[in-house]
């Protein structure tokens, strides 16, 4: 078990601490490319949403055939689209490179990949927790890779940057050697199922789709924020040395927040841990917006929203692994992680639309404070009870 939260967090940290920083490239790109925010926001949105797209295939290879082949191929394809990113120049290389091509990689190399492993490799009571630890682990690379991506940009060039971050995603291959699983165990104490009924079982439950439904909010709120929260604070007159420590604390209060989540789902029904993380998110947007802005009054809000960011990752997909078993477990959460990703699609697109049409983001912070009290609702229907599955007549 040591070696599996060792190395997925690992995975986790580099996987999800060099997409984390992608904001910081949006002023030096669209800048020197002559391109509008909407440009860079659209790559980004479709990013997002081929990562979603892809992640329910990379989870069923997954489950079928390991997560180490998948991580493998996954490394190989983050690393080809840095350095494509680096060299687009037009709009359309740069949506299939930093869009389609890193969107593709990160699906195969982040949560639903990594929690499939975990899943299958620790005991039910501990399940949770785990989950937590890795993802706390994961998180610790948000806040050390934004640092180091802004001194690359700096010292390097923001292109050179993305060549040198490519290499940096090459070393998730030795480290998917720790998630390799000697063989699938085929038997979970439940009756098999083939993969079509699995997704008409999940789909039909109610309980998964009010998750689901919850989850493109997280989608929406995170990445509009991670995305376009530098571009505002610029815009406010702030300077970019503000952005740099807010996404910091993001990623540092991210560690406990996701191991608090993470151990309290152990004790206390997930469904309450989720509806109250996003309630407490629209509560901390509407303080930052009528607040007076100031370094301190950002650094305030990315601790507390950091403390938020992906600690609904652990109970959500402890909820997937304890309805539905942990046979399809990296494929169902990669579904519900879909949702996730259409969320991150509209806010980090609307972001950039509603921007360059009104010169304000005040219009999509308000539909992320609308958003959050939707997904507090929707979290409190949902059943946590393992489903009883009759086996098939002969």
């Amino acid at each position: 078990m040591f070696q599996v939260l060792l190395c997925g967090a690992a995975i986790v940290t580099l996987s999800m601490g060099i997409r984390h920083g992608f904001g910081l490239w949006l002023a030096p790109i669209t800048t020197e490319r002559g391109w509008t925010r909407e440009t860079f926001a659209f790559a980004l949105a479709i990013q997002n949403l081929a990562w979603g797209a892809a992640g329910p295939v990379a989870g069923m290879l997954a489950d079928r055939f390991g997560a180490f082949r998948v991580l493998i191929i996954g490394s190989l394809m983050y690393a080809g689209g840095l350095v494509l990113m680096g060299l687009a120049t037009s709009g359309l290389a740069f949506t299939g490179s930093a869009g389609v091509l890193l969107g593709m990689a990160q699906s195969g190399t982040t949560y639903a990949v990594v929690y499939g492993v975990i899943g299958r490799n620790v005991a039910h009571d501990k399940r949770s927790w785990a989950m937590g630890v890795a993802a706390a682990a994961g998180s610790f690379g948000q806040f050390l890779m934004v640092p180091v991506e802004s001194w690359l940009i700096g010292y390097a060039g923001w292109q050179n940057a993305l060549f040198v971050l490519g290499c940096a995603a090459l070393f998730i291959i030795p480290l998917a050697f720790g998630l390799k699983e000697p063989a699938l165990a085929s038997g979970t104490g439940q009756p098999k199922q083939s993969v079509g009924a699995a997704l008409k079982e999940a789909l039909g439950n109610p309980s998964y789709r009010w998750l689901t439904a919850g989850y493109f909010v997280c989608g929406f709120q995170v990445v509009f924020i991670a995305i376009h929260m530098p571009s505002y604070l610029k815009d406010k007159g702030l300077g970019p040395e503000v952005a740099t420590a807010a996404l910091m604390l993001i990623g540092l209060f991210n560690v406990f927040g996701t191991y608090i989540a993470g151990s309290l789902g152990q004790r206390m029904p997930k469904k309450y841990i989720l509806s109250t993380i996003y309630a407490l998110r629209s509560v901390a947007i509407i303080i930052f917006l009528f607040a007076p802005l100031t370094p301190w009054s950002v650094y305030l809000f990315a601790s507390v929203m950091g403390f938020l960011w992906l600690s609904t990752v652990p109970p959500t997909n402890a909820i997937v692994a304890q309805i539905f078993g942990v046979q399809y477990m990296s494929m169902l959460g990669g579904l519900v992680f879909f949702s996730h990703q259409i969320g991150s699609f509209a806010g980090v697109w609307l972001g950039g639309l509603l921007y360059d049409a009104t010169g304000s983001y005040d219009i999509v912070w308000w539909i992320s404070v609308a958003l959050g009290v939707f997904a507090a609702l929707a979290n409190l229907p949902v059943r946590e009870a393992a489903l009883q599955r009759v086996p098939a007549a002969a």
